[in-house]
């Protein structure tokens, strides 16, 4: 059986609420009390009333002894949609109470008795979805994102960025659809969506916060057209989106559960563009003729070099012993990602987040976007308070700003590397201020109070994420687009 298959089985299972609730609606539909219905099935009433209150599940057998008292199908009793509007907030209210955010008021919960009138209940799930829709403003701040990224980086560190279940997933899934080696090509993508149900549509106009959407109704994954400069990154999005149901998502219950359902649909796209066992065995070459390099590994899976810089991250150390930083920054010297298991002092806050921070100015990251040639990367060593690492860096530029990447390891695995025989040495004292934060005291006296700077604003400090299920992505947006594409003709992509 296909997945795509399983996929529609398991989507359409109720929970036991749902079950409970379309059980009791045909037991009243057919005149039958608890006692009478417990009677005629071999159950105690007690039993069967916690499976009506969604507190126990039933086995297949009384669920078919049920259904045949009740005069309906199995199948009948196992739809996953509520019997009646009624039952539907009935079983809202009753998620809601066991949610966090409810929770934490220490308020008791409201069980939704048969005799509580339509507009009391609507007026208590109006209230939780309120609750909600302010939870969720809250976690959108950025205090609670960086906080939440940085707990998030270092779960990744602990295991060494790597992920072996993803690993197996991917590389299985890849595999199922005959791909045996060489960069994935669009058409390969294509067929491990076909494979789960789904089509990928190029389309013009996605929510300008969204990079993609996954329409589960329609069996869509929508992505920018094909066209696009830089379209190998659209393999990318197309594999992240169907990373989302094969691992099993749902929607994100706080901005962490975000971070981490996104950090693990990333992995498992990086995963089957770099397969696993074809990676390291490229790799382990690599290493054995002392002549790793990034654009090489970059160029052999046909990815960016970021991709390829942040998939090293992955197998380095699990595959090859291999500690090692990764580091992506802007033109102005801020943090925009970056990982470490090495020991790089990395710049942090007081929630000790690195993104946003400013690297110093004596490390490769910087340093590379002095050159007035970038096409190749730019090798150094650099001295720190806890060692020397040995870095090679990349730059780039899109349309907004430039940017370095870097990947850099502790000296003495520098002989693993192209590049190691730089000459390029420099050295850092940071976190220490002198080092190149603070100006020098003679120059400082100089030009105090004798010069004005009309500093640059960045504009995203004042602005908070879009507020909405997904973090970063506007809610009226993006389903006033799932609107607008639920009919048409939208073709899928070859």
């Amino acid at each position: 059986m296909k997945f795509g298959n399983s996929f529609d089985i398991v989507k359409n299972v109720p929970d036991l609420a749902t079950l409970g609730r379309r059980i009791r609606h045909y037991r009243t539909a057919a005149g039958l009390t608890l006692d009478e219905l417990g009677r005629d099935v071999d159950v105690a009433q007690s039993q069967l009333s916690l499976i009506e209150n969604g507190r126990r599940e039933p086995r297949l057998t009384l669920l078919t002894a049920i259904a045949a008292r009740l005069g309906v199908t199995v199948g009948e009793l196992l739809d996953a949609s509520p019997p009646s509007p009624r039952a539907a907030m009935e079983i809202e209210l009753e998620r809601a109470q066991v949610g966090a955010s409810y929770r934490e008021l220490g308020l008791p919960e409201v069980r939704p008795s048969r005799g509580m009138p339509d507009d009391v209940l609507r007026a208590l799930v109006g209230l939780h979805r309120e609750i909600d829709r302010r939870a969720r403003l809250a976690i959108a701040t950025p205090e609670e994102a960086r906080r939440a990224n940085t707990r998030q980086r270092l779960r990744m560190q602990r295991m060494d960025n790597y992920l072996p279940e993803i690993e197996r997933l991917a590389q299985d899934d890849v595999g199922a659809v005959g791909h045996t080696g060489g960069a994935l090509t669009h058409r390969t993508v294509s067929l491990m969506a076909e494979r789960i149900g789904l089509s990928i549509v190029h389309v013009a106009d996605l929510p300008h916060s969204a990079r993609c959407v996954l329409d589960l109704e329609s069996g869509r994954i929508y992505i920018p057209p094909a066209s696009i400069p830089g379209g190998h990154g659209l393999r990318s999005l197309a594999l992240q989106a169907m990373a989302h149901v094969r691992l099993g998502h749902g929607e994100p219950v706080d901005y962490e559960d975000f971070l981490r359902q996104r950090q693990d649909a990333s992995y498992y796209a990086a995963a089957c563009l770099m397969p696993r066992d074809p990676a390291v065995a490229f790799l382990e070459r690599a290493k054995q003729e002392r002549d790793i390099a990034i654009e090489d590994f970059r160029d052999a899976f046909g990815v960016t070099h970021e991709a390829a810089a942040l998939r090293f991250t992955n197998l380095a150390t699990a595959s090859l012993g291999i500690r090692l930083h990764f580091l992506r920054v802007a033109g102005d010297g801020a943090v925009v990602r970056a990982y470490e298991n090495d020991g790089l002092p990395l710049p942090v806050d007081a929630t000790r987040s690195t993104e946003g921070q400013i690297v110093c100015r004596h490390w490769s990251a910087r340093m590379a976007f002095a050159r007035s040639t970038r096409t190749t990367e730019y090798y150094q060593y650099t001295d720190t308070p806890v060692g020397t690492f040995f870095e090679a860096t990349q730059t780039g530029t899109t349309e907004a700003e430039e940017f370095s990447i870097t990947l850099g390891v502790p000296y003495q695995e520098s002989r693993w590397f192209r590049g190691r025989e730089s000459t390029q040495r420099a050295a850092s004292r940071c976190p220490d201020l002198s080092c190149c934060r603070r100006p020098q005291g003679d120059v400082a006296e100089r030009w105090a109070g004798r010069a004005w700077a009309s500093a640059r604003v960045h504009a995203h400090i004042f602005s908070p994420l879009p507020q909405g299920t997904y973090p970063g992505v506007d809610d009226r947006e993006l389903y006033d687009f799932l609107e607008s594409h639920a009919a048409d003709g939208d073709r899928p992509a070859d």
